[in-house]
């Protein structure tokens, strides 16, 4: 079971560099990290991440129940995504659920981002899956996500936004900000025609190097 040294601290120094490139908005999205113990480190809900301390975050087990949470803190809405994601895949740490524009905008169609990039490919392992809908904060949530994240380092939520996973919260940002990006690129170069993906040789190629990727 893959787990962060020192989880709250880089929770809470991820949040905080999120809502600076602007991936998400406001008190949107939450950031989570595995312990050694197998708890888990959660943003709470509704606190503004300019203003989020370390004493903000919240403990939960993989249930979703909280084990440590300041008075009038609870964990983020969207925590049956987060344990759905520990649960099913013990080789993560951190899983970074956000709402950047030009993602959000393949997840509300409901089409994958297709793998055009060299390094996208490297760090997300192929093309950014969109999962069936399901309603926000449900477990349904979760276990679609699952789904579409298999082999994968990032998959899309229907109708709602990104979700990220990886070894640490700043690994987890850089395949969120390289997803943003990514899908930014696509939309424009539809705009000169369609964008040609990758051979399916050299992403199987890249896909073997994600596996290695994820881990580090």
């Amino acid at each position: 079971m893959k787990f962060v040294e020192d989880a709250p601290a880089a929770v809470l120094a991820a949040a905080k560099d999120m809502l600076h490139r602007g991936l998400v908005e406001g008190t949107a999205g939450n950031i989570s990290a595995r312990q050694e113990d197998g708890t888990v480190v959660i943003t709470p809900s509704s606190v503004s991440y300019e203003e989020m301390a370390l004493d903000d975050l919240v403990v939960i087990d993989l249930d979703g129940d909280a084990i440590s949470a300041k008075e009038g803190r609870s964990a983020s809405s969207e925590k049956l995504l987060h344990t759905a994601c520990y649960r099913a895949f013990d080789d993560i740490a951190s899983v970074i659920h956000s709402h950047p524009v030009y993602a959000t905008m393949f997840a509300v169609s409901h089409q994958d981002i297709p793998a055009c990039i060299d390094e996208f490919s490297i760090y997300v392992g192929g093309d950014v899956r969109c999962s069936a809908y399901a309603a926000s904060g449900s477990q349904d949530v979760g276990d679609e996500a699952v789904k579409a994240l298999q082999g994968r380092g990032a998959a899309l939520i229907a109708n709602h936004g990104l979700v990220a996973v990886g070894p640490r919260p700043s690994t987890v940002l850089h395949i969120t900000a390289l997803v943003e990006r990514s899908a930014q690129i696509v939309w424009g170069a539809r705009a000169l025609g369609e964008p040609v993906p990758l051979p399916e040789k050299v992403n199987q190629g890249f896909a073997s190097i994600y596996e290695i990727m994820r881990t580090i």
